[in-house]
């Protein structure tokens, strides 16, 4: 059986090994793979790995042989699952192995926005401190007693909701399922008054056609004027220019972003200069621990799968 990885490095730059893999197949593994590439380096691949790559109709009419595609990840939107449902190919992707470590970045990003340390580090640093005359007091923002708002409640989610416990902040939730009740940790109810109450609202929230471009102008005009936003899911589900606009108008008092719609961003992308902007270039799921735990998921669904046809968390 040949077993093909499209874009190894994004979850394993050298750091970790992938021979655990050769006992089931004959393995090739591709750093880096172009779109064009996709194809030709998997004829005859029963099995294929990848993080990034898309894989649609056009593909998988060219790849006969191909049974089983296995995400590098949570995500899946790069992938036709409609088409590998059609072609009989099983897909497993990764859920719940980076979900402390990406709860843990959303509240460093909700940090660097609310509370301004590169600045304050500069300033003792040249000799100023507090309670001396001509010091200024920059942004430092409380969470105690604060409404976050969650879109989405999954694994992260839940798990933002816990640290936020810490912090005794009021934690609300919005999901297409639940709009009241609640688990203990959050609140659940209607996206429009979570808009409308949150001082902080943090994105949890698969992107797919209803989230695409969600969070635009006119969701941004029924929010808190002020309201802090973080987003550690996907990019494309922000509207980046209308959220641009709110920071450099001061309607969103910063944003915390980890991900972007295009990845690297384009120089023209307008959060890049945006006010009180902060930006990690999609790290949030590569801890250590976390991609061991990848790592380990990967086998476990690929054993699952030449056992009996079905991989743990199969999505086809």
């Amino acid at each position: 059986m040949k077993i093909v990885i499209l874009d190894a490095f994004g979850v394993n730059p050298g750091d970790m090994s992938w021979a655990f893999l050769e006992k089931y197949g004959t393995l090739t593994v591709y750093d880096r793979t172009a779109q064009e590439e996709v194809v030709p380096r998997c004829q005859d691949a029963a099995v294929v790995l990848t993080n990034r790559m898309h894989i649609g109709q056009a593909e998988l009419e060219a790849l006969p042989d191909l049974r089983y595609i296995g995400t590098l990840g949570t995500g899946y939107d790069m992938l036709d699952i409609g088409a590998c449902r059609r072609h009989g190919v099983v897909v497993c992707n990764i859920p719940g192995y980076s979900s402390d470590s990406v709860a843990q970045l959303a509240f460093s990003l909700l940090t660097m926005i609310t509370t301004d340390l590169v600045a304050y580090n500069n300033l003792s640093k040249a000799g100023k401190w507090s309670g001396q005359a001509g010091f200024s007091y920059l942004r430092f923002f409380e969470y105690t007693g604060k409404t976050l708002g969650l879109i989405g409640y999954g694994a992260i989610g839940r798990r933002v909701a816990e640290i936020a416990a810490g912090y005794k902040m009021k934690v609300i939730a919005s999901t297409p399922s639940k709009t009241s009740g609640g688990d203990g940790l959050a609140h659940f109810v209607p996206m429009e008054q979570l808009l409308a109450q949150s001082d902080i609202i943090s994105l949890h929230c698969p992107l797919n056609d209803n989230t695409r471009g969600m969070f635009n102008k006119e969701l941004i005009e029924k929010t808190k004027p002020g309201v802090y936003l973080v987003n550690t899911s996907r990019g494309a589900v922000l509207n980046e220019a209308d959220v641009a606009e709110a920071l450099n108008s001061g309607r969103l008092a910063g944003a915390g972003v980890d991900v972007l719609a295009v990845e690297p961003p384009k120089v023209e992308n307008p959060l890049m200069t945006a006010k009180n902007c902060f930006i990690t270039p999609h790290v949030a799921w590569t801890t250590m621990e976390a991609r061991l735990r990848l790592l380990a998921a990967i086998e476990q669904n690929l054993v699952s799968f030449l056992n009996t046809g079905k991989g743990k968390t199969q999505l086809t």
